[in-house]
């Protein structure tokens, strides 16, 4: 596939007032300055945290595929140049909008093999091992990426297997420079990549990472590429691929076997459906809990005047922090994967049990997160992901979410092919009651069990009016995945933002346990000192999330905003 060289044109969105530069908060140390202004595309639109992937997908909807098309690539892509999040060995979501108007969503997300009990990851004195669950063999599900796409391309795409595949061959073959981001991520996690000899084999050179600026080559995984797109998802599941990841596992105490790979599936889901001040929000369902409770969230604040509190004022972030609490609080008790248990979805997202939980709200007080319980609902028993946005001329478009669990999943390069497993078995709950990685607690709904998918906040979504495309968006970030999805939501349909200023403004999370109502820089110190009035414990930490996101305006141009929180790039034409 040809080369595309980047061309494009900045130009500010209907609703933009000021095209200047935004100081927004950046990585730990440093402020990241972006613009306030979205790139403008006619036909197509791209937007995601790695460059050289997202120049790909436009190459492939200029060269006549459909964004369907372009997503595939851009999945095999991202596992070369992001390896950190893109994956061969992890799993997602995509959200799908077709151009006749519906929405369907597929589940690629990983599965716990069959050997998987629920105490697997627990002590001799019952407590849950975090090394076990993160950075162990026995923390890899069975990945889902592979036949994920697969099954994209063969029901909604229109080019060959083996041409949306080309472009990662041929990035993992001749190779790229290291970013300054791909290299710090790198050192950062030097040590639990070093554990692995496979590992160091592929990222490190003379005993130490790569660097930025060196040329980086990936021949292993190249070679596994050309075997996909040779043989289909068979080789990875079935054949030789299939046997190097059985070996790793076999050699290191891993529990995936040829029997895990060969049962895997991808599945189509009922996309979880809600209503915001007469938008319609399509987003992902179980099991991801990010649809569920951005529904719940935009439910219980539908019943306040968030235009006029204004954003990111006091009053508003207060409110907005107590109904993630309720929603965090439900989502500790009833979440998981509907294949193995019941989640009573139409009680989560209807707009009655928001009522009932705006009530508990108080305007002047903050609850405190130990006397929430996940509300009693009768009848019912029981940093590191990667986001992009695609939407092409004809109306398709698509919403994506991936991931390994932490950068660069559990470390461990399966031997001679070049790629990463996930860790994503700490996604389930390893003990009920007891936090993940990210601080969110579990309880029976998700714990271990064979052949089950683990928990996830992925949200990719999709914002309709009248059945006219207005939004795409989704982000990384863990359990703040939710939050960040839905403050670029509110930014755009209360705030009025265009797309770009949606994405950049400075964030909040809360996620009830623990109590701590989390910003970003960037709030005034009013409003923070106001907030601890209330009753909130505040911290002021780093960035949150990466939201890729496209608006279509209503002059039917497209606006892309990558999130200057990562080393993105919205490329559009």
């Amino acid at each position: 596939m040809k080369k595309l060289l980047l061309s494009f044109t900045l130009c500010a969105f209907t609703f933009s007032l000021f095209a200047q530069e935004a100081i927004i908060a950046g990585s730990d140390n440093f402020p990241v300055k972006g613009s306030h202004i979205p790139v403008e595309g006619k036909q197509g639109m791209v937007v995601a945290s790695e460059p050289l992937a997202a120049k790909e997908a436009l190459a492939v909807l200029k060269e006549g595929g459909n964004a369907i098309d372009a997503a595939v690539t851009m999945g095999f892509v991202l596992a070369v140049t992001m390896p950190r999040a893109g994956n061969l060995g992890g799993g997602g979501f995509m959200l799908v909008n077709l151009k006749s108007g519906k929405v369907v969503s597929i589940d690629y997300r990983e599965k716990a093999p069959i050997a998987a009990t629920a105490d697997m990851f627990l002590d001799k004195d019952g407590n849950p091992d975090p090394e076990k669950s993160r950075f162990s063999p026995l923390s890899a599900g069975v990945p889902g990426s592979v036949a994920g796409m697969h099954l994209a391309l063969k029901r909604y795409g229109t080019i060959s297997w083996a041409a949306a595949i080309a472009p990662a061959i041929a990035l993992a073959e001749d190779g790229f420079e290291v970013s300054e981001s791909f290299a710090g991520e790198l050192k950062r996690r030097e040590k639990v990549l070093e554990r692995w000899p496979s590992t160091k084999e592929v990222f490190f050179k003379r005993g130490r990472p790569y660097e930025a600026g060196e040329w980086f080559k990936q021949p292993d995984l190249a070679k596994t590429l050309k075997l996909i797109a040779e043989k289909g998802p068979e080789a990875f599941y079935r054949g030789e691929i299939a046997d190097q990841i059985v070996a790793t596992m076999a050699k290191h105490g891993g529990l995936i076997t040829k029997k895990d790979l060969q049962l895997y599936y991808p599945a189509f889901r009922v996309p979880i459906r809600g209503m915001y001040r007469g938008y319609d929000i399509f987003s992902m369902g179980p099991p991801s809990s990010g649809g569920v409770h951005l529904i719940q969230i935009l439910n219980i604040l539908e019943g306040y005047s968030i235009n006029k509190m204004g954003h990111n004022k006091a009053q508003t972030v207060h409110v907005m922090a107590e109904a993630m609490k309720y929603a965090y609080a439900d989502r500790s008790k009833y979440m998981g994967d509907m294949d193995f248990v019941k989640v009573p979805l139409s009680k989560l997202t209807n707009q009655r049990y928001a009522d009932n939980q705006r009530k508990k709200i108080k305007k002047s007080k903050a609850t405190p997160s130990s006397k929430i319980r996940p509300t009693r609902i009768r009848g019912y028993e029981g940093p590191n992901t990667t986001h992009f946005s695609i939407i092409d001329s004809k109306g398709n478009a698509v919403s994506n979410t991936t991931t390994l669990n932490f950068s660069f999943g559990s470390g461990i390069v399966v031997e001679g092919a070049g790629f990463l497993l996930n860790n994503e078995m700490d996604d389930f709950s390893a003990k009920p009651g007891v936090a993940n990685a990210y601080g969110l607690i579990g309880g029976s709904a998700n714990k271990i069990e064979p052949k089950k998918r683990m928990l996830s906040s992925m949200s990719p979504t999709i914002v309709k009016k009248r059945g006219k495309l207005v939004l795409l968006t989704g982000s990384p970030g863990g359990s703040r995945i939710i939050t960040t999805v839905t403050q670029v939501v509110m930014n755009v349909i209360d705030h009025k933002m265009n797309i770009q200023e949606a994405v950049n403004a400075p964030r909040m999370h809360h996620q009830w346990m623990p109590d701590i109502l989390r910003l970003e820089e960037g709030f005034n110190e009013k409003t923070v000192n106001k907030l601890k009035e209330k009753g909130h414990e505040v911290e002021v930490k780093g960035t949150m999330g990466a939201a890729a996101s496209i608006m279509v305006g209503p002059n039917g141009l497209y606006y892309g905003a990558s999130d200057p929180r990562r080393d993105g790039l919205a490329i559009g034409y």
